[in-house]
């Protein structure tokens, strides 16, 4: 019997005894991205799952329970179970458990490598994958990176600018990529911040003599393109971010741009940004100046979410200055508006390294049953 090649991967199976792995995904695309990372990265033929979450169910609560989403919307969970899930998101920590416990009971283990910060007790995972903005402690099974794992690879990104080029011959070099990210924790991302980015970068392109590649993100608030591009006069190809895009150029902005702008609050878009090892500048949502009198519903939130960080337990909050600080201080990036001093290198090459290491020892630690570890084929 011929052994089948993985739908994604698009890799061939060659031992049949090889983990079966089920990634996770939910509703933020930045964790999914990471999850897709090391799900590619490991090599092992896996199969996604997508859920449509439930909105007024207290996730923080559930045990082990699907209670959180619906089932008839949701993908199929049922045997063969997995030997390895990947997952993030508190949403989808019930989900984890409720599987879990199902092939428990069918005598077979699943381990659990949870991306970020889990809501549950550490104990409960095999292996936490997280970085520094969440603070968490030191346990032998928690890894500690310095940024989050990514997409970007030499691969993808010459396939992706290759397929691009030719749409972006028009615009006069060097390009100039802009990442614009959305609202988080103490950062407003609204249209005052997207017309003070729009005034900044676009004078870095003009001092260049290039373009702009902009694209927003899944965060992004509406109006804040319009606002940005309001400010611009100089060449540039705007996109705005829509679910399941058939033609996203991030890849391809990536791939082609000589430097990169990016916005504060995402640590992933920071972290792509760097991997490409081209000049970083990061506009710092924090230093944006609103008019003191006008007051949003995203400002009233930043404000709390500040006090949050200063007097709640660290467990409730994130503090991305952490990640930024040491983006800065080792030379991967710079804040915009300050010198660049050109090409940053690969931006912490190790950590996805470290993950594999610690997801691969996960079996070699515990060797399981082969009768445990299910062939892993999968239809194309």
């Amino acid at each position: 019997m011929w052994l089948m090649v993985h739908k994604w991967l698009g890799r061939p199976v060659a031992d049949s005894t090889v983990p079966r792995v089920w990634a996770l995904l939910n509703h933020r695309t930045g964790e999914n991205s990471q999850v897709l990372a090391l799900a590619e990265a490991l090599g092992w033929p896996f199969e996604i799952k997508r859920f449509t979450y439930r909105r007024t169910v207290p996730y923080l609560l559930l045990g082990a329970s699907l209670a959180g989403i619906h089932r008839d919307k949701s993908d199929s969970l049922a045997p063969p179970w997995p030997d390895l899930i990947i997952s993030a998101s508190a949403r989808n920590e019930p989900i984890c458990r409720w599987i879990q416990r199902q092939a428990a009971r069918e005598g077979h283990r699943v381990r659990l490598v949870h991306i970020g910060r889990p809501w549950n007790r550490l104990d409960r995972f095999d292996l936490v994958i997280t970085t520094p903005q969440y603070r968490l402690p030191r346990r032998s099974n928690v890894l500690h990176n310095s940024t989050t794992l990514h997409r970007v690879t030499t691969e993808r990104l010459r396939a992706e600018g290759r397929r691009w080029r030719p749409r972006f011959a028009h615009l006069p070099r060097p390009l100039i990529a802009v990442m614009i990210g959305g609202s988080s924790g103490p950062y407003v991302m609204d249209e005052t911040a997207a017309r003070q980015l729009a005034t900044e970068v676009n004078a870095l392109a003009k001092r260049r003599g290039g373009s702009l590649l902009v694209t927003t993100s899944a965060r992004t608030p509406r109006g804040v393109l319009e606002a940005f591009s309001e400010r611009i006069d100089v060449p540039a190809h705007l996109f705005r971010w829509t679910p399941d895009c058939p033609e996203n150029p991030y890849y391809a902005y990536l791939a082609l741009a000589a430097e990169i702008v990016v916005t504060s609050d995402s640590v992933s878009m920071m972290t792509e940004a760097c991997a490409t090892g081209k000049p970083v500048h990061v506009f710092d949502l924090a230093r944006v100046r609103h008019h003191p009198l006008h007051w949003s519903l995203g400002r009233l939130r930043a404000v709390v979410y500040r006090w949050a960080m200063d007097w709640l337990p660290r467990r409730l909050t994130r503090d991305l200055s952490l990640v930024h600080q040491r983006m800065i201080d080792e030379g991967h990036a710079v804040w915009l508006g300050r010198p660049c001093q050109g090409a940053n290198g690969a931006c912490f090459p190790t950590d996805m390294e470290r993950a594999l290491d610690r997801v691969r020892g996960l079996f070699r630690e515990s060797a399981p049953d082969p009768v445990q570890l299910r062939p892993a084929f999968s239809q194309i």
